[in-house]
């Protein structure tokens, strides 16, 4: 496999909004990004809802499409920035006139609908804070959220409410009020329910946006914990800046793209980037309300003439389970720009992108935590495949050791350590609610400890290389599963891969590998010697898996990252933790 993928040439497309990664990174200031956005009139502060939607009608584009929603039958439907801010505000006045006070945490229990975005945009008008949950999760994830929330509001549809958190009202003491989506099926609003629709038509379509600190909270997103309950991580309205500029120059978006993020707005990525990031820049949001299909998704790009396309690596793999002749049938020759983020991406996956697609594919790299893109692989650049890319204009970032109460950076090229960022970028979350010890943990001298391992090569690339409590010490290997994960995905054979370490009384760990095969690739003896035997030729007998078994799928979160911990825990028959984001959740 080649090590670096030139840029593409790309003759027919506007240059990169980051044309020059070295200057722009040198000259870069937080202030000089605040000021790129307008900040609520007569200079009463910054709200994310204002930049993301009013602020266009301000300027003369509330006619232009901020929303383009696809129902699951192929229906579109679009909200133009005028209409979009006009729903908002009548969801801010509902909350206003159901007393809800600023601050108060509105929870959103729901699929793709186009109420989930009028509902995130009037909560922040409002004040209130947003908390997505998605639809699949069963009642009890739905319970420990809400309740670790406070949650006041809750807006769901009738299908959903009926299923999953009717049981839990007595529950949930400081619910006030739910408001519900009627379904085309429904016969009468559940007991001690709202018609949200029917409160929307009725409200006020013109709301004032008060004074917002950009230290307000806005949004809450819960994020898994190894063990016991998830954690809530606080974003403040600030947090807009960091999105707005990586946006920009991460997913090199610009006014009047056609932009869709497949996210859905339960994860972190659904939220800054699959609402607010193409908003505030004034692209087209596409909201596709079906689940994966990769027909329909190649036949979305080509009919909503895409720009920018950013998924993650798990759809990436079943795209590339289903060939490299599928998307040929399709005309991809609008899409400029394909990134991806939640776990790596293999280098196999950046390869097939280039193959099949005609583009690179662009991974990056961030947390529930940062908010926002922290490291990305930029359009201006060459791709290292495997590599997560450099650091955003605006973000210091470090390889570290930690030592006694404090960390050493460490410049030697190609050594690992744990990744670290300077904490002073806009969207860095504020604190995992109610869990102060927790939070101040991930601090050292001025340092945010990611809890990742990676290292940085002699060009400024980082690369990932595991969780610190994923790697695997083996016969005094430091072996990261990632590199491993990589390589069995480089065999014809393999769909997708997990590495763990598993208890040894000789070398203290070895290496164990679950594989699911693509298509026509039996589960038998002959594929595992030959998995056994290229691990082995591309990494070397200390490094190689010993144990591979075969599986149907490995289980996974909502948001597409393996979840490893998980396969050692039942291989070990420990404790599974906190599995509530598991994507097969009842």
């Amino acid at each position: 496999m080649a090590d670096l993928i030139r840029k593409e040439r790309q003759d027919r497309f506007p240059e990169p909004v980051l044309r020059d990664y070295s200057a722009t990174a040198a000259a870069f200031t937080w202030a000089a990004a605040r000021a790129l956005l307008d900040g609520l009139p007569d200079g009463r502060g910054l709200n994310i809802a204002h930049e993301a939607v009013d602020r266009h009608v301000l300027r003369g584009r509330g006619d232009a499409v901020a929303l383009r929603w696809i129902a699951k039958s192929g229906a579109t439907r679009d909200f133009t920035f005028r209409r979009l801010a006009a729903q908002s505000n009548a969801f801010a006045n509902v909350l206003e006139s159901l007393g809800v006070a600023p601050g108060e945490r509105v929870f959103v229990l729901a699929d793709r609908i186009p109420e989930l975005y009028i509902a995130a945009l009037g909560t922040l008008k409002h004040r209130n804070v947003f908390c997505p949950m998605f639809s699949a999760f069963g009642p009890e994830p739905i319970h420990s959220r809400m309740s670790i929330g406070d949650a006041r509001v809750l807006v769901t549809t009738d299908r959903l409410y009926r299923r999953k958190v009717a049981e839990l009202r007595e529950r949930l003491p400081g619910l006030r009020h739910v408001l519900i989506v009627p379904d085309d099926a429904s016969e009468g609003l559940p007991e001690d329910c709202l018609d949200l629709r029917a409160l929307l038509a009725a409200a006020d379509e013109h709301f004032e946006i008060p004074a917002t600190d950009p230290e307000d909270p806005a949004l809450l997103h819960f994020t898994s914990g190894t063990t016991g309950k998830p954690k809530g991580a606080v974003h403040v309205h600030g947090a807009v800046v960091m999105h707005h500029s990586t946006g920009r120059f991460a997913l090199d978006l610009r006014e009047g793209d056609i932009f869709w993020c497949t996210a859905d707005p339960g994860w972190v990525t659904g939220t800054s980037y699959g609402i607010i990031a193409p908003l505030t820049i004034g692209a087209t949001l596409l909201v596709d309300q079906e689940e994966f299909d990769a027909q329909r998704w190649y036949r979305t790009l080509e009919q909503h003439n895409v720009d920018v396309w950013y998924t993650a690596p798990t759809a990436i793999r079943m795209l590339m389970k289903q060939g490299d002749e599928l998307p040929k049938r399709f005309d991809l020759s609008r899409v400029r720009f394909v990134a991806s983020v939640g776990e790596p991406l293999n280098p196999e996956a950046v390869s097939w992108g280039q193959r099949a697609l005609g583009l690179a594919i662009h991974d990056n790299w961030w947390q529930t935590e940062t908010g926002g893109i922290m490291i990305a692989n930029f359009r201006c650049m060459d791709v290292k495949p495997g590599s997560m890319g450099k650091p955003l204009p605006g973000v210091e970032a470090a390889i570290v050791e930690r030592v006694d109460n404090g960390v050493v950076v460490i410049n030697e090229i190609g050594r690992e350590g744990e990744l670290a960022l300077r904490a002073n970028w806009p969207s860095l979350f504020r604190g995992y609610l109610n869990e102060e010890a927790r939070y101040k943990k991930c601090f050292v001298d001025g340092w945010y400890l990611t809890g990742d391992l990676a290292r940085r090569d002699d060009d400024g690339y980082y690369w990932f290389v595991g969780r610190a409590d994923d790697l695997i010490k083996s016969s005094g290997h430091l072996i990261g599963p990632f590199e491993v994960e990589s390589a069995l995905m480089e065999h014809p054979a393999v769909a997708e891969a997990a590495v763990i370490g598993k208890p040894d009384p000789v070398a203290g760990e070895i290496v164990k590998a679950f594989v699911a095969l693509k298509k026509g690739f039996a589960a038998d003896e002959t594929v595992r010697k030959s998995l056994l035997g290229h691990a082995r030729k591309r990494l070397g007998p200390a490094v190689a898996p010993k144990e591979i078994e075969f599986t149907d799928g490995l289980p996974k979160t909502k948001s597409g990252k393996i979840m490893r911990r998980l396969l050692k825990a039942r291989e070990l028959g420990l404790p599974e933790g906190d599995t509530s984001t598991l994507e097969t959740q009842a």
